[in-house]
Parts: C-alpha cells; sequence; structure tokens
C-alpha cells in the first residue's frame, strides 16, 4: 500500500512539474488516501502484535 502511495506521489509531482493541475492534484488526492489506509492498517498491526505478546506471556 505504501508502494502505491509513492507511486501516486511521484505521478503528481512529475503532472504539477509538466503543468497539468487537475491530475497533480487528483495523483495526490489518491496518495494521500492511500498512506492513510496504510497508516491505519499499521497502527492496528502494531495494537494486534502487542496484545498478542501480552497474551503470550500470561498464558491466557
Amino acid at each position: 500500500m505504501l508502494t502505491w502511495s509513492v507511486i501516486f506521489f511521484i505521478v503528481a509531482i512529475m503532472a504539477g512539474l509538466l503543468g497539468f493541475g487537475g491530475i497533480a492534484s487528483t495523483s495526490a488526492s489518491i496518495a494521500q488516501v492511500f498512506f492513510f489506509i496504510f497508516l491505519i492498517g499499521f497502527i492496528i498491526s502494531m495494537v494486534l502484535h502487542f496484545t498478542r505478546r501480552i497474551d503470550s506471556k500470561t498464558k491466557l
């Protein structure tokens, strides 16, 4: 997911440099959505990792 975010960010930068404002803003928006989805997934993964780690230590 982070890879897609970086790809759309690069597309947005290149489109902005070439003067395609609409494509640049759309690509930047898509990159931002992908980044936040990745961030939420990462936070959920970290919480689940630490809760499993605590459960395995207490043998529940």
